[in-house]
This record gives structure tokens, C-alpha cells and sequence, in this order.
């Protein structure tokens, strides 16, 4: 069965008539085909028991058909209602289409509003979404291969990274040296925006990489991610240059054993909360319990964030094939920021790592 019929199957278990598929990555793990539409309409229409078809921006038809989609394509002009549009194929298959399944996760209310106004007496209160989740939730032998490459152009990222850094040069110069690197080797695409934080700047867990110059004696944190073929990267190291202070490296040293804790402990059975736990009790035990501030780790597959979290509050078992990150951090404002981070996958015994970087402190002298 392949994945649109398992879309069929689950419509015709919920008594649903059609699956208005709206979130590019879904349509993408489902047809293969990938476009970000931006302000325009992109949707996969599934239908219980007649062919799906594809809907986007006529200049996109051609790119679809070039995937190998068999099934209908139908294009629309920027002056055309693509809504009308695609009401009207939906209506022209079966007129008594009336309860449609949905991505909550995904859809504006704009959107459901104009599609309610088309079908006035449709039912559009069947959430798509946690189905998708659970279907992208265990990962292929041939998906975890993907992952395996990218992850290895993440290490290739880390190091042109690192041999970039030096006191002087500002953060986006180094983050600009390790991209064109990855350029020049064919990797045109990155799973998020390279992140480069130094000093303070790194205990913003949500910054962005600035034109902040990088000082001696403080550390650098990196969070990179690419794509291969679809799937992504995620890996976080945090390095010295020169010699930071006591409190610097006691935070490296703590979070470094809350990662390798975590990520040892990882196997089938175990739940995401008590993952989540295993490393938190470590910080909280050294007293930076106050200073991690987010969840262990996300789901990771096509998308940089996906299904499950893993945190506090989610009792969900761990299982082989599952894919996502282990990333404590501490931050303490003003001081000192530090993140580690490996994205793994749940084998039949425990995990395997994507990414293969040292994690112990490096020291540049440059």
C-alpha cells in the first residue's frame, strides 16, 4: 500500500469523502514533489474512492509532472479564483462530497473560509494532521539513509565552521565561509538559516547570527542544518577560542554530560518524558536547572521540527526508526550560552547519531 492509499484507507475508516492537503512538506512526503507556493494556492486533493489530483500555480504544472506524478495536475493563473477552481474539480467527481479532512497544523482560517463559502454544507471538522504525523513518525530504511547524508554535509559544515572561526570576524562572516563551502561542494540548501552566537550573544537560544565580532576567551555556538534530497540535518556544537573562564567551561563540561547522558540512554521503550528528564536532572544537579529552558529534543525527518517533542508531559514510547534530537542547553544571560545537539534514530537496541563531530570542547588559538 502506498502512501496516498494509506490516505485513501484512512478516509474511508472515518468516514471521510476527501483529504484537502494544504502543508507543501506533506505533499511533498506524499507525491514527492516540493514547492514552497508562498502567497499562492498548492494543494493535494485525496478522495476515498477515485484518483487524487494535484493543484497549484500554472508555472509549477510542468515541475510536477517532471516528478513522475501520474495522477491529474491542474494549473491556475494568477488572475483565476483557484478556490472556484478547485471546488469544481472536487464537485465534478462526486457533487455530494460533503465532509472533507483537513490540516488544522496548516491551514489559515482565510483559507477554510473560502473553501466553506464553496461548500456550504461540508463538514471540515476532521483534523488531517495527527494521521500525517503518525505516517511520518517511522522512518524508512531509505529516508534514514537520506538523513545519514545530510547529516554527514552537517559535519562537513561543522568543521568548514570551525577552521572559519577567529577573534575579529563577525559572526554572519563565519556563518558566510562554512555556506559557500558547502556550496562549492553542491549543497545548496539548508535545513534553517546557520546559526553563529558567540560569547553572550550564544545565551539567546532563539537569536539570529549578527554582525557581532567574535572575542578571544569566549566560546562560539553552531547550530547548522542541510537537505539531501529532501531530508534534513540538525547538529549543535559549542567550541572555545582561546581560553574562556571557569564559568564557560563549567557549563560546556555540564551540558556536554547531560547530551551524552541522554543519547546514551536512548533505546526502544523508553518515553520521551523520561528522556527528557535523564538530561535535565543532570543541569539541575550541577545547578543550571534554571538556565535550561526548552525541550530535550523534536522530531526530524523532511522538516526541522517534527512530530514527537521530546519533553516533559509526553509519555509517548520511544520506537526503532523514530528520528529526532537530543539538544540540552544552559544559558545565562550576560555570561554564556552552550547547546550540544546529535539528531538520532531509535534502533532495535538503542541509536545510532547522524552527525559523527567530536563534542568535547575544541580550542581554536587563531
Amino acid at each position: 500500500m502506498n502512501k496516498i492509499e494509506k490516505v485513501q484507507r484512512w478516509l474511508a475508516d472515518n468516514n471521510e469523502d476527501v483529504a484537502l492537503i494544504s502543508d507543501p512538506k506533506t505533499i511533498q512526503y506524499l507525491t514527492t514533489f516540493y514547492s514552497d507556493p508562498a502567497e499562492r494556492v498548492l494543494m493535494l486533493v485525496v478522495f476515498k474512492n477515485d484518483d487524487p489530483f494535484l493543484f497549484g500555480p500554472a508555472l509549477e504544472t510542468e515541475a510536477i509532472k517532471d516528478t513522475g506524478w501520474t495522477s491529474p495536475v491542474y494549473g491556475y493563473l494568477d488572475h483565476e479564483d483557484p478556490w472556484k477552481m478547485i471546488a469544481d474539480q472536487i464537485s465534478a467527481r462526486h457533487a455530494n462530497n460533503e465532509k472533507f479532512a483537513i490540516e488544522k497544523a496548516q491551514l489559515s482560517v482565510e483559507r477554510l473560509e473560502n473553501l466553506q463559502q464553496l461548500f456550504p454544507n461540508g463538514d471540515f471538522s476532521a483534523n488531517l494532521t495527527p494521521f500525517i504525523e503518525q505516517m511520518r513518525l517511522i522512518k524508512s530504511a531509505d529516508e534514514i539513509e537520506k538523513l545519514k547524508i545530510a547529516g554527514k554535509w552537517d559535519d562537513f559544515a561543522l568543521q568548514k565552521g570551525f577552521e572559519a572561526v577567529q577573534a575579529g570576524k563577525t559572526e554572519d562572516q563565519v556563518a558566510a565561509d562554512l555556506q559557500y563551502a558547502l556550496m562549492q561542494n553542491g549543497i545548496m540548501e539548508l535545513s534553517f538559516p546557520s546559526l553563529v552566537q558567540s560569547a553572550a550573544h550564544a545565551a539567546e537560544p532563539h537569536g539570529a547570527t549578527s554582525e557581532k565580532k567574535i572575542e578571544n576567551n569566549k566560546l562560539v555556538l553552531f547550530d547548522l542544518g542541510t537537505v539531501w534530497q529532501g531530508y534534513i540535518s540538525d547538529a549543535s556544537r559549542t567550541i572555545a577560542v582561546g581560553k574562556p573562564d571557569e564559568k564557560s567551561m563549567d557549563i560546556h563540561k555540564v551540558c556536554l554530560e547531560a547530551q551524552l547522558t541522554a543519547q546514551a540512554a536512548v533505546k526502544p521503550g523508553i518515553t520521551a518524558a523520561q528522556l527528557d528528564k535523564i538530561a535535565r536532572d543532570v543541569i539541575a544537579k550541577a545547578g543550571y536547572g534554571e538556565y535550561f529552558i526548552h525541550r530535550l529534543g523534536h522530531g526530524m525527518g523532511m522538516s526541522e521540527h517534527e512530530f514527537p517533542s521530546i519533553m516533559e508531559g509526553n509519555d509517548m514510547e520511544l520506537q526503532p526508526g523514530m528520528c529526532f534530537s537530543i539538544e540540552p542547553g544552559i544559558y545565562i544571560p550576560n555570561v554564556a550560552g552552550v547547546r550540544i545537539e546529535d539528531c538520532v534514530h531509535v534502533t532495535e537496541t538503542g541509536s545510532e547519531p547522524f552527525t559523527h563531530t567530536t563534542k568535547e570542547l575544541r580550542v581554536s588559538t587563531k
